[in-house]
Formats: structure tokens, sequence, C-alpha cells
């Protein structure tokens, strides 16, 4: 590549030379080693996430309703979790896939600077959504504040998010090298199955600190079905509310309920079907006759990225909104503390009015439904008209399926994924489609009536079976988004678990799958 045609970004090439990073192995990892290292970060992440910040006080956490996808846990030194990540991923793929950014990801060079200069971003995003959120969000308590004075304690705080966002940025670097799978998967599976756990079986009470009763049951739905079936006789049961509070919850905070867990196990069993269905093009080599085999091309192609990269922005625009509500941005003209922009609750991280109101996450039955049924549901919904209601359905169901459609195809173009790169690796293989040339412009031609268009698909699928688990809601407040993650990650775990097996068995097989 010529001076010429070089991106700006090269300038940056002496720091990232620089830039501290995780080595990648020279040879095989062994299966042991590579379990050995995802386990330890796993163990790690927990770890972290228990280890509070010194010289926190009060604390909202702004993404309490993405928390399954962002990971990390509140008021922890993995408060952010792994949102500058994928914030700066998202960026980079913008802008690459927009071509504002001029790099062709095939070459080796400008994959490295790409990389390097994600890197430098993912830093950035640490204390861009650190900074606001200690100067808004996360207040120090008055034993900091004496010690190093307003500045001090807060910038002491944001230096403690930072360095554990860094730790987690390096532990997925880590994972994704050495380990099996990435460190954001397994952050998010610990997360959400931690949430399902919770919601499947905990025996404590709704209400923390108050005794059991009918009005304040088991936080988990097992244990309270067996509660209200052993408490309330069946007329019980039915005219004092166990039946509606078991079915489908009290309040909008009730997410463990019998519909939840019905809506959680149709998106895991819906998941497991879609991530099983592909189409597959058959293969022969070229040179060796009889030598054939398949190409797979998925139904969920982009597999569950595009979600989280949905899901990511989407926690992003709260953000924003709670900025410019209560926090460092509300003195702004014409946008600040503006009911249009969008209006939260003292306390409350989830907008009920303006435009941040229509974009936020539904959360369950009674974030939509119920107040149509009852008004006993309604709560703030008084104050507003069912086309609002139906509007705010309407506006989080189109981004979030909309969303993954738009990622899913910016995520096949810089992943080498798109038709023209993999006809280049099947004949880079030695094999092509029988009864075609083998040329890979013929291949790549074949190959763009399929992986186009089970992109789209396969990325509206994922973003309808988010909307759809978001809004019947799951167990744990794990979120729609959260379950169809956690399901995918594993299954894609378990066949590459499957294929490192394969791999210790018959050594040969580390060529064909591009191992060292």
């Amino acid at each position: 590549m010529t001076e010429e045609r070089k991106s700006l970004l090269y300038k940056l090439e002496p720091l990232i030379k620089r830039f501290p990073a995780v080595t990648k192995p020279e040879g095989h990892v062994h299966f042991r080693t590579k379990l050995l290292w995802s386990f330890a970060c796993l163990l790690a992440y927990f770890v972290l996430s228990n280890v509070f910040i010194y010289g926190l006080g009060s604390e909202l956490d702004v993404f309490s309703s993405f928390r399954a996808i962002l990971a990390g846990q509140s008021g922890s030194l993995v408060h952010l979790g792994i949102g500058p990540i994928v914030t700066g991923s998202i960026i980079m793929q913008l802008f690459v896939g927009a071509k504002i950014i001029k790099l062709d990801l095939q070459n080796s060079e400008d994959k490295a600077i790409y990389q390097g200069a994600q890197k430098i971003l993912v830093i950035v995003m640490i204390f861009v959504e650190a900074i606001p959120q200690v100067f808004g969000f996360l207040a120090p308590d008055k034993v900091a504040l004496a010690k190093f004075g307003v500045f001090g304690a807060r910038s002491l705080i944001v230096l403690q998010l930072a360095v554990g966002s860094w730790i987690v940025f390096l532990m997925d670097e880590v994972v994704s090298k050495w380990g099996l799978g990435s460190g954001i998967s397994l952050f998010i599976v610990a997360g959400v199955a931690q949430s399902v756990f919770t919601g499947l079986i905990s025996w404590i009470p709704q209400t923390a600190g108050s005794p059991l009763s009918i009005s304040n049951p088991p936080g988990g739905v097992l244990p309270k079905a067996f509660y209200f079936l052993s408490s309330m006789s069946a007329p019980q049961f039915i005219t004092q509310g166990g039946f509606e509070k078991l079915f489908v919850g009290a309040n909008a905070n009730d997410h463990n309920t019998i519909a939840a867990l019905i809506a959680t196990l149709t998106t895991f069993f819906v998941v497991v079907y879609a991530e099983s269905s592909r189409i597959e093009l058959p293969l022969a080599h070229g040179r060796v006759r009889g030598a054939r085999g398949r190409y797979p091309i998925r139904l969920l192609y982009a597999s569950n990225i595009p979600v989280i990269l949905a899901g990511a922005l989407l926690a992003n625009v709260n953000l924003i909104g709670l900025m410019l509500w209560t926090g460092p941005l509300h003195g702004m003209p014409f946008l600040g503390h503006k009911l249009w922009v969008g209006g939260y609750q003292e306390g409350s991280t989830t907008a009920v009015t303006g435009i941040a109101y229509y974009f936020s996450q539904v959360n369950g039955l009674s974030n939509w439904l119920l107040p149509f049924i009852s008004q006993s549901y309604s709560g703030l919904f008084l104050q507003r008209a069912a086309w609002q209601i139906l509007l705010h359905v309407f506006a989080y169901s189109a981004f979030m399926i909309g969303g993954s459609i738009i990622f899913a195809i910016f995520w096949i173009e810089t992943t080498n994924m798109g038709p023209d790169q993999v006809a280049k690796q099947i004949e880079g293989s030695g094999m092509q489609i029988p009864g075609f040339r083998r040329d890979p412009r013929v291949t790549a031609k074949i190959l763009e009536r399929y992986i186009p268009v089970v992109t789209v698909i396969g990325g509206a699928a994922v973003g309808c079976l988010a909307v759809f688990a978001d809004l019947i809601g799951t167990l744990g407040n794990a979120s729609g988004t959260g379950i169809l993650l956690a399901v995918g990650i594993l299954q894609r775990l378990y066949e590459q678990i499957a294929k490192e097996q394969a791999m210790e068995m018959h050594p040969v097989l580390r060529g064909f799958f591009g191992e060292g």
C-alpha cells in the first residue's frame, strides 16, 4: 500500500506499537490451558465485581436496565462493565463501514492498525463514560470528601473505574487469544446466569427485611409458587390476587412470574433451533477427486453480536438522556432538562417522558399491556394516552430490530464474512462449488445469493427474539437481549469445546481449522 493511500490512522502507529497488549501464542494452545485461562479470567471478573469502589457514597446506576448486556456490577470496580469495549467497537465499525476510515481489513497491516486504534478508542471511551457518571450520578462519601476534597475524591473514583475497565479489557484479550471464545461473551453469560438463577429459586422476600406474607412473597418464581399454593386455598388464590401475582406480577418491579418463565424458556428453545438452522453449499476439491465438503451458512449468520451492539447503543442513548436531565449536561441550551428530550423521576434511571421514554427498554407485560387491562397497573401510565404506550413499544421494537439488521451488515463486512472474503477463503482451501468454474469471482456471485439475505434475516430474527422476551418479561430481569445472548454464546462455546477436543485427539485437524 502506497503512502498516499494509507489511512490517517497510520499516524498512530508509533503509539500502537508501544501500547500494552496481550501477546498471541506462537503455537497451538492445549485445550486444558485454554480452559484454565478462561476459568481464571471468569473468576477474576467475579472478584472484581465484588470489590466496591473506595470513597463511593450515593450512586445511581444509569445502566441498571442494561446490566445483562453490559455485564458488570453497580458500584464495583467493573461498574462500567463491557460498555467502553462495545462502544469503541461500534464506533470503529461505523467509521470503517461508512468508508470514513479507509482500511482494508483483509490486509494484515491495515487490520493491525484497526485493532490498535480500537484499543486506543476503548481507553478514550472508558473516560468518556466514567467522568460524566462520577460528576453526575456517583457521589463521593463524606470520608473521601474530607480527605481529598471534592475534585480529588471524584478523580479517585474515576481512576478506579478506569483501572477496573482496563483490567476487563485485558482479560477479554487474554480469553480471546489464550482461552475459549471471548471474555465479553463469558462475562455476559455469567451475569445473565446469575440473574436467571436468582429469579428462579430465590427465597428472599421481594421486600428485603420484611417477613414473608401474601403481599410480600419470595422473590423467586418457584418458591413464590410453592408459598402461594401452600398458604392459600384455591378460592383465596383466585380472589386475593395470588393467581395474578404469580402469573403476571404484582407491580412493574415484579419480574419473576410464570409469564416470565415461559418467555425465558421459549426464547431458549427458539434460539437453540435458530442456531442449528443453516444452508449448506456443496463443495468439491478442485484437484482431489472424491473429496467433498459443505460450507454452512447459518440462519443467525452474524451470531448475536448485532443485538449486543444495538443494546449497547441504546444504553448510551439512555446515559445521554440522564446527563441532559440531571447530569452534567442539564444546563445545555435547548436540550438540557427538557421534558420533550426525556424526563426522569428522582432516583430512577428509566425515562418517563420525551424521546428518551419512547426509546427506553420495554420491561415486561406490566410496562405496556397490563395498564390496558386494569387501572391498578397504570401508575405513571395514567398520565399517558394509549397511543403513547403503543408508540413506545413500536419505537423500541423498531430500534432493536432495525439496529440489529444494520449492525449485522456492518459486522460481516468488518470480520471477513462477506461474499468476496468467503469466496477467497474457499478458493484458498482448494475447494470449489461443483458445476461452476473455479474462480473467486464466480463463487462470490453464488454466495451473494445467500449471505446478504441470510444476514438481514438473521439480524431481524435476533432483534425480534430480544424484543419478544422483553415484551413478556424474563426471569431475574435478565432482559430478552440477555437471554438471547447467553443461549447463543453457550451454544457457540459448546461447539468450540467440541472442536478443541477433536483437534486434541486428531492434531492433523489443526491445520484445517487454521490453528498453529
